[in-house]
């Protein structure tokens, strides 16, 4: 199973997380989060110099609505391994993702779109992007783009049958290992955790995330 820790910003902060056996992180580039990562040029070099120490783990970078040379310039700066994309970005964007990394020599990623999701929710509608993500990823229903820190009804995903993997979001805390192992949905590839985990915006408390881990592989 897939483990994404999200909305982290801080160097020693990613290091921390990163030391736990997470398979990805999560960098937000949207400005109206508190845990947008700005423009730090000590966080970029960190990186840098991160990734050729980081194995396995891959970098997602979260996005809403972005100017595709926004993405683009993200991708190849902070050698991210996917783009998450957050907001109403259609099949369309996510085809002219594609077709301007086959037509360029710049660093490619995959894509994962998000759903917000609700017991209203038409699954049929992640149909359009199956040619064109590597996964999906299904959070609660908000007023806002960006996550709530609460669970939408999970016996939903009985109506996704797709066949593109996802990942689970939406309030997980360290009290729900079982419950996420519970889960069988044959597409689920994993989960993404994120405020039920932190000290404040941006700042996960790694001892927390520790146990829960622990407690999700036994």
């Amino acid at each position: 199973m897939i483990i994404k820790t999200c909305g982290l910003r801080e160097p020693e902060n990613i290091q921390a997380v990163s030391a736990l056996g997470v398979d990805w992180i999560g960098l937000i580039f949207y400005p109206k989060s508190p845990r947008y990562i700005g423009h730090q040029a000590n966080l970029q070099a960190f990186l840098k110099e991160e990734k050729r120490h980081e194995g396995k783990l891959k970098r997602v970078g979260v996005f809403v609505n972005a100017e595709f040379r926004e993405v683009l310039e993200a991708v190849h700066d902070y050698e991210l391994d996917y783009v998450q994309l957050h907001g109403g970005e259609g099949a369309v964007y996510c085809a002219t993702l594609q077709q301007l990394w086959q037509d360029s020599s710049i660093r490619k990623a995959g894509i994962i779109r998000a759903f917000r999701v609700s017991r209203a929710f038409d699954f049929g509608i992640t149909v359009d992007y199956e040619a064109y993500c590597d996964y999906f990823l299904f959070d609660t229903k908000g007023q806002e783009y960006g996550g709530t820190g609460h669970k939408f009804d999970w016996e939903i995903l009985d109506r996704y049958t797709g066949k593109t993997p996802f990942l689970l979001s939406g309030g997980i805390g360290s009290e729900d290992a079982a419950a996420v192992k519970a889960v069988k949905h044959p597409a689920l590839a994993g989960i993404d955790v994120n405020s039920k985990f932190e000290i404040e915006p941006g700042l996960k408390d790694a001892s927390k995330l520790a146990t829960f881990l622990s407690k999700l592989k036994s």
